[in-house]
């Protein structure tokens, strides 16, 4: 959700604000690009040098740039350059200056210049955080539409048991990334996705397999979460990587993938198998390693179980959604799988287009409905071609 963002992250004199630290990791490793604001006494706490190195960005804290120069920070721009402003931690005082729109420091001064969604994640010691100033101050910035990240329960600084601690690094991303996706089209719904080829073993060594890599499932993964989806993605083994916020089961062969979908298939609104499951397995698995011999070598090959067969005979209100991969007769061949597995519609890709298919980070389909209208896509990246994949499951729902 965060990758491409930029975000502005707000320090201030807080002991948690050394935590500020462990925020910058995950939001850089979201994809977005961060800066960092600091108050004077938020220095007292953590040193710029340490959020500037995280940031890769020189941390601002105050109006004037270069004196002699007469050069000073835009803290305008900065405010318009936002796509996040995130205040963590944000203590009483700030919060109580946020309010009543001071703008006595750099921080607040770009607050206010603000044209983006502001986070404003607490910290302070239990009775300054249940003050009815602070309780009102919290409550003017939500109606305001600042959104607050409600702090945890636990040890405080002083001692005292109770709230105020600031939430955890991964709590607060995990609160941007819900309102972020709050409204979406998808919210509510369940989404299986199946990514990656299936390894069918002949011995202990060797296996049957294909050359997809997943980045197609992988990538309508994320656009399907990033619609407000829950997703879970079934793959088989791959290099490929996906945060938390989707549940990803690992498999390797086709009945593993099978059997995990089909116990799955149920409770899903939509399934969409992007998977390149291989269509027959070795009949017989050798317990030790084949050794090379003259002559040929044959091996028995018995058919696997057709997943998208088996949910197509038993889908109730589910989207089922299926691919094929062809390199003759691609069209044609399409079409029968739509209509022979019972498939809502059918995402087609050929081998033989230029930047389609395995390995590449691009992709172009055409996508197949049940009145086997066609709607045909240009070569785009696997990220805007699972866009495209996705917008038409809304389209269905």
């Amino acid at each position: 959700m965060l990758n491409g963002k930029n975000v502005l992250l707000c320090v201030t004199g807080s002991i948690a604000a050394y935590k500020s630290s462990f925020i910058i990791r995950l939001l850089i490793k979201s994809g977005a690009d961060v800066k960092v604001i600091m108050t004077e006494s938020a220095k007292d706490f953590i040193t710029p040098l340490t959020l500037g190195t995280l940031s890769k960005n020189p941390v601002l804290t105050d109006f004037i740039k270069d004196q002699d120069k007469g050069v000073w920070n835009n803290h305008v721009e900065l405010g318009i350059w936002a796509d996040i402003i995130l205040v963590a931690p944000a203590t009483a005082n700030t919060i109580a200056k946020m309010a009543k729109g001071e703008a006595d420091s750099f921080l607040l001064a770009t607050y206010l210049s603000a044209r983006c969604p502001v986070f404003i994640a607490p910290a302070m010691d239990l009775d300054m955080y249940r003050h009815a100033s602070t309780k009102e101050n919290l409550k003017l910035l939500g109606a305001r539409g600042n959104k607050v990240v409600k702090p945890n329960y636990g040890e405080l600084a002083s001692g005292i048991i109770g709230e105020g601690r600031l939430a955890e690094p991964r709590e607060i991303m995990e609160f941007i990334e819900n309102e972020m996706r709050a409204g979406k089209p998808l919210v509510g719904e369940k989404v299986l996705v199946t990514a990656g080829p299936t390894y069918e073993s002949m011995d202990p060594v060797r296996f049957i397999g294909n050359r997809s890599t997943g980045k197609m499932g992988f990538a309508i993964a994320e656009v399907a979460y990033e619609m407000g989806a829950e997703v879970i993605l079934v793959t088989g083994p791959t290099n490929e990587e996906i945060g938390d916020h989707v549940t990803k089961i690992e498999v390797e062969t086709a009945e593993e993938m099978y059997q995990t979908c089909i116990s799955i298939f149920p409770d899903m609104t939509a399934v969409i198998m992007a998977a390149a499951v291989a269509d027959y397995r070795p009949t017989s698995v050798a317990d030790q390693k084949l050794k090379k011999s003259e002559g040929p070598l044959s091996i028995e090959l018995t058919r696997t179980e057709d997943i998208l067969k088996f949910m197509g005979d038993n889908k109730g209100s589910q989207i089922l959604i299926g691919f094929a991969m062809e390199t003759e007769n691609g069209l044609e061949s399409a079409k029968n799988k739509l209509n022979k597995k019972n498939l809502d519609f059918i995402v087609y890709n050929s081998l033989t287009e230029p930047g389609a298919g395995f390995k590449h980070e691009t992709n172009k389909i055409t996508i197949i409905g049940k009145d086997n209208k066609l709607i045909n896509f240009e070569l785009k990246s696997k990220k805007e071609v699972a866009k495209d994949i996705i917008n038409e499951l809304v389209n269905y729902l």
